[in-house]
């Protein structure tokens, strides 16, 4: 079993986030330039226009960059795009991660599933399933204590 010894544990697409942070900082930066590069014809509302719009594109690349899933002694955190959920080992029945899968899926006692996209193919399909199995392999140990 690939439990982990100590804990927090935190999983999430580090290489995602390591592009996407500086090409945020890139954006807020080169929409600013250009905001006080303009001609001298464009006027203040169109360069604050120019400049709120690095902003609001930067914070989109964060909110891609945001997604984790981080488990303690008590349960888990999953963190998506947009929403964030605090779950205790009982809270979960199964962790999912089919072939084809974009991202692991949760299935809770409810009846519900959860996306946990901080566990997600597109950074690599045996480090996301080595992830799963991690992730599994808790829910499994912890769930039933």
């Amino acid at each position: 079993m690939s439990t982990p010894a100590e804990f927090p544990v935190t999983w999430a697409p580090r290489r995602t986030r390591a592009v996407l942070l500086p090409v945020c900082a890139l954006l807020v930066v080169m929409f600013a330039v250009i905001a006080v590069a303009l001609p001298q014809n464009w006027q203040l509302n169109d360069r604050i226009m120019m400049a709120l719009s690095g902003a609001l594109f930067a914070a989109a690349g964060l909110m891609l960059a945001r997604p984790r899933v981080s488990a303690d002694a008590d349960g888990i955190t999953v963190v998506n795009f947009v929403r964030s959920r605090r779950l205790a080992w009982e809270e979960i029945v199964r962790v999912n991660f089919r072939q084809g899968d974009p991202w692991a899926t949760l299935d809770l006692a409810d009846g519900t599933s959860l996306a946990a996209v901080g566990i997600q193919s597109g950074v690599g399909k045996a480090q996301a399933i080595a992830d799963a199995r991690a992730l599994r392999d808790l829910v499994e140990s912890r769930g039933r204590a």
